[in-house]
């Protein structure tokens, strides 16, 4: 199981629990479906997929967890044309304007008359706690959603001092010179796409994708007084991901070298391949921490 996207958290505390101890904890919020008047529901789900399987899949002294939430989808067209409906049928009725607020609680009721029929949807978010090393990832390119993991996690936990990433050097103001000098630290190569923005409060925002970013007019644009905001780049040949101003990994991917070392495990199962990519994975990743880090001045954890 590869992730796609980063969202990092710095442990500010030992994290302590076994597996199963953890396991233990998030038996508190195990997912179920909506009610029939929920809009939505969260709980944890087993990472492999099966229900019989636990909620923790431990390998390497690395422990992965999924969060499940399901959501209902109400058309907002269509509740306001229901709803303007039945404001019309009581305001001719009554022969009067309805107030603000009995509007609003004509809506209230209609949504709920609506929601055990609404069309649900669902989605997962896996997240994996690194004690040795003291982080959370998340597998998410939104930082709210990784939030919101997170916060249902201390739920379960009781507490769970964690932070987003933060280092010495602003992300922006290092990628920015690298553009400018084409000089990258030595385990990085800068790839074919970046997102500058301007200073200004109300700058424009340039987007280049699959463009030569050392020609000329990319150093144009950062003389005019332009920060990269996002960056492309590749990691010793092993993962290449876009770095954005907040540290987030987006489009993360294990290159050959990694995907051919997993595919050299011979998994017998969807079960054993799961654990066999877990573990290549995260210790992929245990490895770029520390350099990513370095690449912005070292952390920041005043």
């Amino acid at each position: 199981m590869w992730f796609k996207n980063l969202t990092i958290f710095r442990l500010t505390e030992a994290f302590a629990l076994t597996p199963s101890e953890l396991e233990q904890k998030l038996q508190a919020l195990v997912f179920r479906p909506c009610g029939p008047h929920e809009e939505f529901s969260f709980g944890w789900t087993p990472p492999i997929g099966k229900s019989s399987d636990p909620l923790v899949h431990a390998a390497n002294g690395f422990m992965m967890l999924c969060g499940k939430k399901e959501e209902k989808v109400l058309p907002t067209a269509v509740v306001n044309e229901m709803l303007q409906e039945k404001i019309s049928e009581i305001e001719d009725r009554e022969a009067r304007k309805l107030a603000k607020k009995e509007r609003t609680a004509l809506k209230d009721e209609l949504i709920f008359e609506l929601l055990p029929k609404a069309f649900r949807f669902s989605r997962k978010t896996y997240a994996y706690i690194d004690p040795k090393g003291g982080w959370l990832l998340v597998d998410s390119a939104s930082a709210k959603s990784a939030e919101d993991l997170l916060s249902n996690l201390r739920k379960c936990l009781g507490s769970l001092p964690a932070v987003p990433l933060n280092t010495l050097d602003k992300p922006s103001v290092n990628m920015t010179q690298w553009l400018l000098t084409q000089e990258a630290p030595d385990d990085l190569t800068i790839e074919d796409e970046c997102e500058l923005r301007s200073l200004e409060e109300e700058g424009g925002i340039i987007r280049c994708k699959k463009h030569d970013l050392s020609v000329p007019e990319i150093k144009n644009h950062l003389d005019t007084g332009k920060q990269a905001i996002k960056l492309a780049v590749n990691w010793a040949g092993r993962i290449a991901f876009v770095l954005d101003e907040h540290l987030a990994l987006k489009r993360l991917r294990f290159l050959d070298m990694v995907q051919d070392q997993a595919a050299d495990i011979d998994a017998g199962s969807a079960a054993e391949r799961f654990d066999a990519d877990f573990s290549i994975m995260t210790l992929e990743l245990a490895e770029l921490l520390p350099r990513l880090t370095a690449w912005f001045g070292g952390e920041n954890r005043s």
